[in-house]
């Protein structure tokens, strides 16, 4: 696919599957796709307020998602409302596919938080990662989940993640 290319397309479906079943589908504005990574922005998906203590999604939100077909992690800059940048919200997940106006993307668990200011780095879910299975099912894609969030920690503490998008 060329650079940048959008193949004429406008939106794509974000389909997240989780354990084999679709955890949340939207639409979301595709504005790239060079072959690697398709980045698409969309208001949050999710219904209502959702409070992590350390960060809330709510309506008006904007995330701008960067997903890659030859990595194991999703990007998505979350900003509010009035522009203001609340921080990065990083999933763990197999290498995205895109079929036509579709993105499927399967999540492993384990998810990294980055403030806005990028003075806080959270590991999120490493206990549902455990529970999961996967280390047990698949145990290369446990490894290049486990290797990924290490990688995305490690940027995200030394350049901030900016350097990936």
């Amino acid at each position: 696919m060329p650079a940048n290319s959008t193949d004429g397309l406008r939106e794509l479906e974000i389909v997240l599957v989780k354990a084999g079943r679709t955890k949340i589908r939207y639409p979301a504005a595709l504005l790239t796709d060079d072959g690697t990574r398709v980045s698409v922005r969309a208001p949050w998906a999710g219904e209502g307020v959702r409070d992590f203590g350390f960060v809330r999604f709510e309506p008006g939100d904007v995330f701008t998602e960067h997903y890659w077909r030859d990595r194991w992690y999703a990007v998505k800059e979350v900003r509010a409302q009035d522009g203001v940048l609340k921080g990065w919200y990083c999933d763990i997940t197999r290498p995205a596919v895109r079929s036509g106006a579709e993105l499927l993307v399967e999540d492993l668990d384990l998810d990294l938080w980055v403030s806005g200011d990028g003075k806080t780095v959270l590991r999120l879910d490493e206990d549902e990662f455990a529970a999961s299975g996967l280390t047990e099912r698949d145990p290369g894609a446990a490894a290049a989940a486990r290797s990924a969030l290490d990688d995305l920690e490690a940027l995200a503490r030394a350049d901030g993640l900016t350097a990936l998008l």
